[in-house]
């Protein structure tokens, strides 16, 4: 009988699968665990390592965000002190967010749907540049809200694919009065959709009953790639994440490279890397809520020309998945995990297998929403 999980139970069945996996003879079941836990605990001081490695190539694919679940799942989450921490950082986030939109009108040839709003979006600049960084003044506030609102504003906005934004932008933007207030303390959800990007290697670690797991976040942006992949020989798990939503753009770093290209090229060379030739793969395509957004308005074809099938969810999603199964080249000894994944989701249903019987098989819930 199959079971859908939250995110918050996907974790912990796969922590709790290990003590399932050491007393059983079911090789499905046991490999998967596996593929998830490096070897479980064997006295004080010994760690059992959950690695996690994910990119876009550009970033932004949603691996910091699963890191940040994994503290609220595992370490009790974020207190109010560690929260209030957060408040300068989704500042600058809605800053660089409107800054960018404003910006790539003047490139897209979009008018403000009201011209004297134009005096904004000049004050706008000028506030950027004398406030202080992570701060957000009356002024800046009622400047950002009444350019939010202007239909020119919100068309460059429709047309965000075309240059870089954070996906975080409307949550925010659309959340002013709430993010602003003066008593305002971040939530949970504010926390885990704040962006920063990631550099060099930053190393988390939570324990679950006898298991203590350490999981690495590293940068996935091209210049940050030879900080880490030298460290990772050696390895038996690693959870790649690729975001479904960057079919249609392309790389910070390179203009001229396809995000979902740069994924595909990525998760080949670690997928059949001799460092990782005995490494499970757990790979997780993000950012389905905006992925199932999109697609309605975005064909697939812009990113892979060959593709002639229907531009639903189930059918485009299957497709971009398949690309990266296919690329595995040892298919008959490694196993890779695919799962439609939104990171910022704890109520998101991904996969997890149910024992029935003997018989101990993974399901994939992808297409569960």
């Amino acid at each position: 009988m199959e079971t859908r999980t939250t995110q918050h139970e996907l974790f912990t069945s796969l922590l709790n699968g290990v003590s399932l996996a050491e007393g059983s003879k079911e090789g499905q079941w046991k490999r998967f665990a596996r593929s998830v836990v490096l070897h479980k605990a064997q006295g004080d001081g010994k760690l059992c390592h959950l690695v996690r490695r994910g990119t876009t190539s550009a970033g932004e694919s949603g691996k910091s965000t699963i890191v940040k679940q994994m503290k609220i799942i595992h370490q009790e989450g974020y207190t109010e002190q560690e929260c209030l921490e957060f408040k300068s950082i989704i500042y600058g986030n809605v800053l660089q967010s409107i800054l960018a939109i404003i910006r790539a009108m003047s490139t897209l040839g979009i008018d403000y749907g009201d011209s004297s709003v134009a005096d904004d979006g000049r004050l706008l600049f000028h506030l950027a540049d004398s406030i202080e960084e992570g701060s957000m003044p009356p002024e800046l506030v009622t400047v950002i809200k009444k350019l939010w609102v202007d239909e020119g504003v919100q068309a460059s906005f429709e047309r965000a694919a075309e240059y870089q934004l954070n996906d975080s932008a409307p949550y925010y933007l659309n959340q002013l009065d709430r993010i602003t207030a003066t008593d305002y303390i971040p939530n949970e959800q504010d926390v885990l959709r704040s962006r920063v990007k990631t550099t060099g290697i930053i190393e988390s670690q939570f324990s679950f009953k006898d298991l203590h797991f350490r999981m690495f976040d590293v940068g996935g942006q091209r210049s940050e790639r030879k900080k880490w992949i030298h460290c990772f020989e050696g390895v038996t798990c690693i959870i790649f994440c690729g975001a479904l939503s960057a079919y249609d753009m392309v790389l910070v770093e390179d203009e001229e490279v396809n995000r979902m290209h740069e994924s595909l090229h990525l998760f080949n060379s670690i997928c059949n890397h001799k460092f990782f030739a005995a490494t499970s793969i757990v790979l997780f395509l993000n950012k389905k809520d905006l992925f199932e957004h999109k697609i309605k308005k975005v064909h697939l074809s812009i990113c892979f020309p060959d593709y002639d099938g229907p531009n639903t969810y189930d059918d485009a999603g299957n497709y971009i998945k398949n690309q990266f199964l296919d690329l595995n080249m040892r298919k008959d000894a490694k196993e890779i995990y695919g799962h439609m994944t939104c990171a910022t989701d704890t109520k998101n249903v991904f996969l997890f297998s149910r024992l029935r019987g003997r018989d101990r098989r993974v399901t994939d819930f992808g297409k569960e929403r």
